[in-house]
């Protein structure tokens, strides 16, 4: 393990930087602040190494930044209708941060705080992260004790592992938000990126604000179908109220073991860097975002980014799942452990 310096906040708290690299000399890279992966480089089909998810250069651009890249979200990721819920006939008023809605926990969340490292194992390239989010944090209740396990594998694969409990009956509803893209970060869009989806069907949304309406619907015969792989881009703009709603993808996937064993759900692919990316977890659904909302900006390296550049695989509970009886519920009951992993591992395809 590497540790550094990454820089200063505004507020005068100073963020590391820690990496770890293994026998095929793939590094990870992950910081203190938002817990967050801010690099990860892998072997392509030349051997040359490649970061394959966007970022920053420094820790005030991502407290300041909109895109979420790389942070763990919680205790809540996506989007809760009008920000309100209720568990145990109380109900909570979360902040209304994203048009009527509450996205990823609110403004100013677990994304923008320094976390505890709580261990690090040079043997097994791992290292934990520790944050403790007081009852009534943005609205949510219970005391939130949360510890996120980073871990790079000798077979190129980054293991994400989330553990929580509370003192109250609460969302848990952990993600990470990394952008990746398998070219490399800066390399432009990932529409001609292959992906495939083992879900069979999606969660349709009500309108622009994303919110599902409560249904499952197959994705057979229709853009929303990634059963085989193919480009990103291929359907991406096409006559489908449900694209054109949210401007491209940004939709969740129901997973066909919803909420069972690990299993691989996704797999992309970049011919050109020969790259492939597949996809495991336990989660019972996936936020599939095609980076509609990219807006132009500075990234790392001198690079800059725009529309669609990257792409997120979120693993979850389904968005509002919370305010809808067919879904999955994202309770966690008070004293109860909250336990959950997603794996990304990258192979070279020839």
């Amino acid at each position: 393990m590497d540790k550094k310096l990454f820089g200063t906040l505004a507020d005068g708290i100073e963020t590391s930087l820690y990496s770890f690299t293994n026998q095929n000399g793939a590094t990870m890279t992950v910081t203190d602040l938002g817990a967050t992966l801010v690099g990860l480089l892998v072997p392509d089909r030349n051997g040359k190494l490649v970061d394959v998810i966007l970022g920053y250069d420094t820790p005030q651009e991502y407290v300041d930044g909109s895109c979420y890249f790389g942070a763990v979200i919680a205790p809540s990721g996506n989007r809760i209708a009008k920000g309100r819920f209720t568990i145990g006939g109380k109900t909570y008023q979360l902040p209304i941060n994203d048009n009527e809605n509450n996205l990823h926990s609110g403004p100013h969340g677990a994304d923008e705080r320094v976390w505890e490292v709580a261990g690090t194992d040079a043997e097994t390239n791992s290292i934990s992260f520790h944050l403790a989010i007081p009852d009534g944090t943005n609205g949510f209740p219970g005391n939130f004790d949360i510890t996120v396990t980073y871990t790079l594998t000798e077979d190129n694969a980054v293991t994400i592992h989330y553990e929580a409990i509370s003192d109250q009956d609460t969302i848990a509803n952990m993600t990470n938000h990394t952008y990746f893209n398998l070219a490399g970060h800066a390399s432009g869009s990932i529409e001609n990126q292959t992906l495939m989806l083992t879900a069979d069907r999606y969660t349709p949304v009500i309108d622009f604000q994303a919110i599902p309406t409560g249904q499952m619907a197959p994705v057979a015969g229709t853009p929303m179908d990634f059963l085989t792989a193919k480009p990103i881009g291929l359907d991406i703009n096409a006559d489908f109220e449900q694209l054109k709603f949210v401007g491209g993808y940004d939709h969740n996937y129901v997973l066909p073991d919803c909420g069972g064993a690990v299993q691989k759900f996704a797999e992309a692919y970049r011919e050109e860097s020969g790259i492939c990316m597949e996809v495991f977890t336990d989660c019972c659904c996936v936020q599939f975002y095609a980076g509609n909302g990219m807006t132009e900006q500075a990234g790392k390296n001198g690079a800059t980014y725009y529309k669609r550049q990257g792409f997120c695989l979120e693993s979850q509970f389904a968005p509002n799942a919370i305010n809808e009886p067919a879904f999955l519920s994202p309770v966690l009951k008070a004293g109860e452990k909250y336990d959950t992993q997603t794996s990304y591992r990258f192979s070279v395809k020839e």
